[in-house]
């Protein structure tokens, strides 16, 4: 499809890049990933006609609340007023995150989102930058990211070692979601006039084989992920499983009133997206796996999911980017339309914040930034994108977060996104798939995801199960 297509279909869209940096710290050197964002900039004018305009940093809570809750850090409060002064100069439009993973270390000692407070002390912190910046923000996230600091820490156990708690951990999952819903509120009694809302981890993907207990293992995968956020915030209430069991409601952390407040109202729901994932049921790993010398590190990362019901597999034949994620360019829209599918008009407007996509590795011959083929692959994405927002789904943003941020992370679960690379062994990196190459690279291709041909009709707010029997 044209470029003009493009243009056409997200026009409207808010442009813009993201970024880790805290407005709270000092200054650092000549930033490494300005290049990266004046790289997106182009990429966008070149494919939609449009600038980019937008720029998201997080505040910086450790920073600004250093020692506990009654006292602030003047000297970083002031620094982010010339943060925000300096955009606006530059005729950029700030949005700002509340918290991007990290908590004062007084709060964490504390016990972190496992700690009820934390929720009103974060409430506290936004009702202040409210006051003081209000004026100047046009949009706020009271989170970059609900699974990483709540399901991925204190249940998984991926980053403190000794901290997962298994299912005795999700109280955090409801105090980060009540945290967000009293954030809102805060921000809004504080005048702030921006749009605000928060961000979930899209997970979206396919069953690997048509058994129906595949497919009814992708459906656990999205409700331990989608569900689990976003039933309490849409829905006013905790994702219950297919046996009738609400996980989180079981550990005796809802308190009357609580889920009124988690679905205080959102102006937007931002959605990160990093990469689909190929979904088998646990007794269908040894038919699925590609070969026997990837089924050590299946297990590995595997034993986290199975409980759950589901396990994650390599895509067959499909190219990977320097993380390991299989390159398949209909993969968000897919994973959006899933959501409309599920919720339908309880959605509020979707903002797209693309994790850089892992392209740091694509070169020409000569070793230098093959911009042709990046933007190839970017049109296609949005490509798929657009028919969604024709067809009636409200995307409001779409951002560019630096492939430069959360590098620690993203190269320490590489073999979790990549669905199992040995430590020893590079990524996979299999050929181009036939279908692609001859429609040209990355062209967009007819394909057989949600997204494909899609007309949306709203349906309930329940997905109809898929019986395996």
């Amino acid at each position: 499809m044209s470029d003009g297509f493009l243009h056409e279909s997200l026009g409207r869209v808010d442009w813009g890049v993201a970024t880790a940096d805290t407005i709270a710290a000092p200054l650092p050197p000549a930033p490494e990933r300005g290049g990266h964002f004046r790289q997106w900039t182009d990429d966008i004018r070149q494919l939609t006609g449009i600038v980019p305009d937008t720029h998201r940093m997080v505040a910086g809570w450790p920073r600004l609340q250093p020692d506990g809750p009654g006292g602030w850090d003047r000297e970083a409060l002031d620094r982010c007023d010339r943060a925000l002064d300096s955009l606006l100069a530059e005729g950029a439009r700030p949005a700002v995150t509340l918290l991007d993973r990290s908590l004062p270390p007084w709060l964490d000692a504390a016990g972190g989102w496992l700690a009820r407070d934390t929720a009103e002390h974060f409430a506290a912190y936004a009702a202040e930058l409210g006051r003081r910046f209000g004026d100047r923000v046009e949009r706020w996230i009271t989170s970059t990211d609900l699974a990483g600091p709540t399901l991925a820490d204190h249940v998984a156990g991926m980053y403190s070692p000794g901290r997962g708690a298994g299912r005795a951990g999700l109280p955090a999952v409801h105090h980060i979601l009540l945290a967000g819903g009293l954030a809102t509120r805060a921000l809004r009694a504080a005048g702030a006039r921006g749009r605000i809302g928060t961000t979930v981890t899209l997970v979206g993907g396919y069953a690997a084989t048509d058994d129906p207990y595949d497919r009814l293992a992708l459906e656990r995968l999205e409700s331990w992920t989608n569900r689990l956020f976003l039933d309490p915030l849409l829905l006013g209430e905790h994702m219950v499983t297919e046996e009738g069991v609400v996980p989180v409601e079981a550990t005796g952390c809802v308190r009357p009133g609580d889920l009124e407040v988690i679905a205080t109202a959102q102006d937007l729901l931002g959605l990160s997206w990093h990469t689909p994932f190929r979904v088998t049921a646990p007794e269908n790993l040894p038919r699925v796996l590609p070969s026997a010398k990837c089924q050590s590190a299946l297990n590995e990362v595997n034993r986290l999911l199975v409980g759950l019901g589901f396990a994650v597999v390599p895509f067959d034949d499909v190219e990977t980017t320097a993380y390991g994620w299989p390159i398949i360019p209909e993969g968000l829209a897919d994973a959006v339309a899933g959501l409309y599918e599920l919720y339908g008009d309880l959605l509020p407007p979707l903002s797209v914040i693309d994790n850089g996509m892992g392209d740091l590795d694509l070169v020409d011959d000569t070793g230098h930034s093959d911009d042709a083929r990046r933007r190839a692959l970017l049109r296609a994405r949005l490509t798929w994108l657009a028919r969604l927002v024709t067809a009636g789904v409200d995307v409001c943003g779409y951002e560019y977060w630096s492939v430069l941020d959360n590098l620690e992370a993203k190269f320490r679960y590489t073999r979790l996104y990549a669905m199992a690379v040995p430590d020893h062994e590079p990524p996979p990196r299999p050929p181009i798939p036939s279908d692609w190459v001859n429609g040209g690279a990355f062209a967009v291709v007819p394909g057989q995801g949600r997204a494909a041909g899609l007309t949306l009709v709203p349906g309930p707010a329940r997905t109809q199960r898929v019986s395996a029997t």
